[in-house]
């Protein structure tokens, strides 16, 4: 059934060491997952700020190239379309062009005539302006945007992929308000998110991987603390157990050679006097000594179920079998079904064998069954234990009735073990009891 000393404290050693790397495991998971959720987040508004720090130049070099170079050149001479004016303004952004960073350049009139572009095929033409180039015109501000270019207006931008679009008001010579629209490469937007975005995830990454080490150690120093008191608590329920069937032998003995033994012997001094006393008073003397006899088999079957077995010296199939005699004397059949290599440590077969007898118990004086089994399965380092019976059952959801509170505390006794008891039962169904011991259900020590 068991295994020596040695052995199961191994074990325990073992369990525990697993209990602080599982507790540990799942500390490290959870802040993996916490650092996930945080980086995430944090690189995607990282990627978007520096968007958006780009746009913003774009913007504001493009409002100083409105302002400064666009706006001396915008001549009446250039609004007639004058070709030495057109080719001046050429040549002063020749350089904004050439160098790449320009992708195209439009001026726009309050009519939204295209009075200047660097292709020449769209000076002259003439577009509907929205409200957003009113608004402008006006005195607002400068607008951005990142997108693909699909208007009417951008058939020469329409497969550059995306661009900076970029309107600033620009003022003529003769005081009238311009537009001047800019575009420029995508592509320097996007390098300087990556840009911005590798020289902030580095630092990022580093601080959230301090943090997690900084909280590792404590982690693992509260887990351990968590186990020595677990540990202790262990302890206390160990000593209630084995205080209660210290006391349970205590009363079994008391039982057994005091009051069991005077009680058989006046049964016998009732026999005596039933066989040799006057006949008118046989029949009181054999009534009183069959309620004896009755109240000491009563009495003995007490003791048996008071009395613990020693489950290490018989083992469990031998020790539940010990259980069977009360339910003989009731009509009660028992079958037990218990695996042929049953691993289990001194202490979780004490609470097997506590789950047995008091589902026994109960069955034995409550349910009026016919027959209770006893099954027993073992997987790996779970042990389940379910005794069932055919008897009048009852519902769990009631108060239990007088006598089952025997359960209710072996309940709470394992749960503070770590285990689970389930009772499943209705009227007139059986009743089923089953006490689940998983790999980590605590030790005791």
């Amino acid at each position: 059934m068991g295994s020596a000393a040695p052995a199961g404290n191994a074990s325990r050693d073992a369990a525990e060491h697993r209990e602080i790397s599982s507790a540990v495991a799942k500390f490290l998971l959870a802040g993996v997952l916490a650092f996930v959720l945080v980086a995430i987040p944090v690189a995607f508004w990282i990627r978007a700020a520096a968007e958006q720090h780009a746009l913003n130049n774009a913007r504001d070099q493009t409002q100083g190239l409105a302002d400064h170079v666009i706006a001396p050149l915008i001549t009446d001479q250039l609004l007639a379309r004058e070709p030495a004016a057109l080719e001046l303004l050429d040549k002063r952004l020749e350089p904004w062009l050439a160098g790449g960073g320009v992708a195209r350049i439009k001026v726009w009139d309050a009519q939204g005539r295209v009075v200047y572009s660097d292709a020449e095929s769209l000076i002259g033409q003439l577009f509907e302006h929205e409200e957003w180039a009113r608004l402008l015109l006006e005195g607002g501000p400068a607008t951005v945007s990142l997108a693909t270019q699909d208007e009417a207006e951008n058939e020469f931008e329409a497969h550059s992929g995306e661009l900076v679009e970029v309107y600033a008001r620009s003022v003529a010579q003769s005081g009238a308000p311009m537009i001047f629209e800019a575009y420029f490469d995508g592509q320097q937007v996007r390098r300087e998110q990556e840009a911005v975005l590798m020289g902030m995830i580095p630092p990022m990454l580093l601080s959230l991987s301090v943090l997690q080490l900084a909280q590792l150690i404590p982690a693992v120093r509260l887990a351990r603390r968590i186990q020595v008191h677990q540990a202790a608590r262990n302890d206390l329920l160990r000593c209630v157990i084995e205080a209660s069937d210290l006391e349970r032998r205590r009363i079994a003995t008391e039982l057994h050679d005091e009051v069991i033994q005077v009680l058989s012997g006046l049964a016998y001094s009732l026999e005596s006097e039933e066989r040799r006393g006057p006949p008118a008073q046989r029949a009181v003397f054999a009534n009183a000594r069959m309620l004896l006899q009755d109240n000491v088999r009563a009495l003995r079957a007490m003791t048996s179920e008071l009395y613990p077995a020693d489950l290490e010296e018989l083992g469990m199939k031998a020790s539940l079998l010990r259980l069977e005699t009360p339910l003989l004397e009731r009509g009660i059949a028992l079958t037990v079904d218990i695996p042929d290599k049953l691993v289990l440590d001194r202490d979780r077969a004490a609470l097997v064998y506590r789950v047995a007898r008091e589902a026994l118990l109960n069955a034995s004086k409550h349910s009026s069954a016919q027959s209770v089994g006893i099954r027993i399965q073992q997987l790996s380092q779970r042990t389940q234990i379910t005794v069932e019976d055919d008897g009048l059952g009852f519902s769990p959801n009631t108060a239990p009735p007088e006598g089952h509170f025997g359960l209710k505390i072996l309940r709470d006794t394992i749960h503070q073990a770590g285990g689970v008891l389930a009772i499943r039962s209705a009227p007139g169904a059986g009743t089923s009891v089953t006490a689940t011991f998983d790999a980590g259900m605590p030790s005791f020590r």
